[in-house]
């Protein structure tokens, strides 16, 4: 596949108006393989088309032919939101053509863009749930019915589409603009004062209004991110914090209450911060995420610690067992992560981008793509019952990986995210590049002055941590920059250019943050950096009670658990009955990572509390394998945990 140069609005999903960075779209990235490229195989193979088949099958997407043939609202199937999930379908569809080309998939998005408008109102208003005789009249339920929210997704089809095939005439752009024209008349400043209960509007207005130069979708965007915060929503159980309704935007100092809707809801109000040149907002929100990634995060990039509400804890409340971190809100992080580091350039933003991507999105999936974990716990303390493959679930934190759910929004959440990665895989600026995430690919831009950037990435990161940049094109006598992520925990990188001619042209350490290259590069010249991958034990902040004396194995970005299928050797069959051995050191053996633990004492006291010290002590200890934290639950139901005790 061939790409071209272009210096104009990238094929991506986020496109700011102004910001430290530039974002390299997929018309300048293409991952090529690796860890993310078998991933992205999977989701156009196997997800997308088990996503369509199973939209058809719940009735989802027929709701849209019942609303043209006078069927509704009697044989409506689906949730409130269910037309949320026929958008984000077309997103990932729209990502993946953009991607591949795809025939098929081209023919099956506009199969599905044509059952969709077909469906909407004279005046731009699109739902399957409301303003039908015998339904629900039109914003009678802002705070549950999701109609603003099942927009704000049609808004980000129509931008996948847009970026990726401008001169389409599948009709999906002006479908969303006439839909939002309704909202901007309906919700504008002299329409209704009030918001929708689940955020994303915000970021489909935003991302609309950079798209087709219209400033009114982004002044709508900035009015829902503004309204937050004056109690406008009914109160409920949860409080008004569920829906980010209680405290204006600018003044939290923390993201809370629902972590889907938190997450969202800070993409696009940093989307509006950035657009209007609001840096009081933005510095608001990075203060947000500084703290939240401080206090309120799990070790795998996860948010959201309550299932009751789907929402974050206050800080330092982690539990293991009761981790809720659903796929969704490492998507919303990701956006809001991505965000603030196209504005601000600090690889701290990358850093957790990558963690979420490793430990949260890439673990939601099956290896076929066809099941997938709603929620992520981190300690499993009951094997998990097998989902049936062609039952929808009911409840979001199933055991094992389930084919589907009655709220689904994971399944096209983790597929547009993959269709659309190779768009978070590099940055530009005016004096060169910064390569964000690591994975084998071809770059190719053009900076704003003309000096023309290629080069290719080979790495089989993360299974080792070398990173070679080849380059293999470049404007002759022309320096430019090539800035590389060092993650925070690769203490003891370094980084070493080699020029084409075979010499070693600098070679130094490269201590966490960014490192940086500056050349006239020429053809067959080659950057490499080597990220130490050493497997390494992490400990938790003391202020975490429900992790306190345990620890963590993690090698270079990915978080390692302990299955008891793994546990033979130690003659149990379950994590609840080993422990770390004192001194225990993570090794790597036969392409696996190991760790001593030792048994348990066995009591039979009917009382569990005692003096310090009673636990008996000295068994001997027996070296287990370990797996990747998003390869847990691939070979049958198990016990697991990520965060383990240390004997002493």
């Amino acid at each position: 596949m061939t790409m071209q140069i272009t210096t104009t609005a990238p094929q991506a999903p986020v496109a700011p108006s102004r910001g430290r960075l530039r974002p390299l779209g997929q018309n300048e990235v293409r991952i090529t393989g690796g860890f993310w490229g078998d991933r992205q195989a999977v989701n156009a193979a196997g997800t997308l088309a088990h996503i369509g088949a199973r939209l058809e099958s719940e009735g989802w997407l027929p709701n849209f032919d019942l609303a043209v043939s006078g069927g509704l609202p009697e044989g409506r199937r689906g949730r409130e939101f269910s037309d949320s999930e026929v958008y984000k379908y077309l997103e990932g569809l729209a990502w993946e053509i953009g991607r591949t080309g795809s025939p098929e998939l081209e023919q099956r998005f506009r199969e599905v863009v044509s059952r969709v408008s077909a469906a909407q109102e004279p005046d731009g208003y699109l739902n399957t749930r409301f303003g039908r005789p015998g339904q629900g009249a039109r914003w009678s339920d802002l705070e549950w019915g999701h109609e603003l929210y099942c927009l704000g997704h049609l808004f980000q089809a129509a931008v996948a589409r847009a970026r990726t095939r401008p001169h389409a005439d599948d009709g999906l752009l002006e479908v969303a603009r006439r839909a939002a024209d309704m909202v901007c008349r309906e919700f504008g400043a002299d329409g209704r004062d009030a918001i929708c209960g689940h955020a994303v509007v915000e970021v489909g207005l935003a991302e609309l209004a950079r798209v087709t130069g219209d400033d009114r979708y982004l002044e709508q965007a900035r009015l829902f991110v503004e309204r937050h915060g004056r109690g406008t929503l009914r109160d409920i159980e949860w409080g008004r914090k569920y829906y980010q309704d209680d405290i204006p935007v600018r003044d939290a100092e923390a993201l809370r209450g629902h972590a889907v809707r938190a997450n969202y809801l800070a993409a696009g109000a940093a989307d509006v911060a950035i657009d209007t040149g609001d840096d009081r907002l933005l510095e608001a929100l990075r203060g947000q995420w500084d703290r939240t990634v401080a206090r309120r995060t799990y070790i795998t990039g996860g948010q959201g610690s309550h299932h009751q509400d789907e929402a974050f804890g206050e800080d330092w409340e982690l539990p293991a067992d009761r981790a809720y971190s659903e796929t969704c809100a490492g998507v919303g992080s990701i956006m809001f992560s991505w965000r603030l580091l196209l504005a601000g350039a600090d690889p701290r933003h990358a850093d957790l981008i990558e963690r979420t991507l490793y430990n949260v999105v890439a673990t939601s999936p099956a290896p076929d793509g066809r099941a997938f974990f709603y929620a992520n716990t981190l300690h499993q303390r009951v094997p998990g019952i097998p989902a049936d493959p062609d039952t929808t679930s009911p409840r979001a934190s199933s055991s094992l990986r389930a084919p589907w759910f009655e709220v689904s929004c994971c399944p096209p959440n983790v597929a547009r995210t993959l269709a659309s990665l190779d768009a978070y895989v590099a940055t530009a600026d005016g004096e060169g590049v910064q390569l964000q995430q690591y994975a084998p690919a071809s770059v190719r831009t053009t900076l704003p002055d003309g000096r023309v950037i290629a080069f290719d990435v080979e790495t089989d990161y993360p299974a080792s941590g070398l990173v070679r940049v080849i380059v293999t094109d470049a404007a002759p006598d022309a320096e430019w920059t090539l800035t590389l992520r060092v993650p925070a925990w690769a203490g003891g990188a370094r980084l070493r250019v080699v020029s084409s001619s075979g010499e070693v042209a600098a070679e130094s350490d490269a201590a966490p943050g960014a490192v940086e290259a500056r050349r006239a590069f020429r053809a067959g010249d080659v950057v490499e950096l080597d990220l130490p991958m050493a497997p390494r034990l992490t400990a938790p902040d003391e202020r975490i009670d429900a992790v306190r004396g345990c620890l963590v194995i993690e090698r270079g970005p990915e978080v390692f658990a302990l299955e008891s299928v793994d546990l033979a050797v130690a003659g149990v069959d379950d994590v609840a009955q080993v422990a770390l051995a004192p001194g225990a050191a993570p090794v790597e053996r036969d392409g696996r990572v190991w760790i001593d633990v030792v048994r348990h004492g066995e009591s039979d006291a009917c009382w569990p509390y005692g003096e310090p010290g009673d636990e008996p002590g000295g068994a001997a200890s027996v070296q287990v394998p370990l797996v990747p934290y998003h390869e847990w639950a691939e070979r049958g139901p198990s016990t697991m945990r990520v965060w383990i005790p240390a004997a002493t």
